[in-house]
């Protein structure tokens, strides 16, 4: 999809305390910047980040980092923040840069929603962002135990995250292929599961804890 862009964007970049303009600096050191030792949670994707900052809201005692490579989205995250929150920060940066953001054992929560599924070409499963050596990583940088809530409205891809998951001993729960009518109480939307509820579609949805 084509991010238009905005003429105001790379001003609130610059001016907007919530945004981090050195994503490597904090590294190991992540409780300096939120100025306390709480848990840190971590959206991958977090696009215009409606879910981040109202999970954020609900959850003082949590520091948050939305991560969203594009520039022109994440300015939009940040905008509709400020001024609501004090324990969300947000990071222009690709996943690829995790390593040299977040030292070992810094994470205790992973959020990955509605994620590209790159299902077009057999190659592209490495992009996916449940793939064996994402999952890899995560497990490197999150706290014995951590969690991955992952949500989807793709079929393809949750089989697919389900036998990457399974494969890499994560421990799994809070299975469902139909969220909205499983039961499972405060779910946050995101932008993109309210668009496709809407229309009917099922969204999917786990939890999957790292083992040792």
């Amino acid at each position: 999809m084509r991010v238009r862009k905005k003429k105001w964007a790379e001003n609130e970049l610059l001016t907007n305390s919530l945004v981090l303009k050195d994503a490597f600096a904090y590294k190991g050191n992540w409780g300096a910047l939120f100025g306390n030792n709480n848990p840190i949670y971590l959206e991958i994707g977090c696009g215009k980040g409606k879910f981040i900052r109202e999970t954020a809201c609900l959850n003082p005692d949590i520091n948050f980092i939305g991560l969203e490579k594009e520039r022109h989205v994440i300015c939009t995250a940040a905008r509709e923040a400020k001024g609501s929150v004090n324990n969300l920060y947000f990071l222009c940066s690709d996943v690829k840069d995790l390593e040299d953001i977040f030292g070992g054992r810094e994470i205790s929560r992973i959020y990955i929603n509605f994620c590209d599924p790159w299902t077009n070409k057999r190659k592209w499963a490495k992009r996916r962002l449940t793939y064996a050596a994402f999952l890899d990583v995560y497990k490197k940088l999150m706290l014995e135990g951590g969690e991955i809530h992952f949500k989807t409205d793709n079929t393809k891809l949750f089989e697919f995250s389900l036998n990457q998951f399974c494969e890499r001993d994560w421990k799994l729960r809070g299975i469902t292929f139909d969220l909205h009518n499983s039961g499972i109480e405060g779910n946050i939307m995101t932008e993109y599961e309210q668009k496709f509820s809407s229309i009917g579609m099922n969204i999917y949805r786990l939890e999957a804890s790292s083992r040792p």
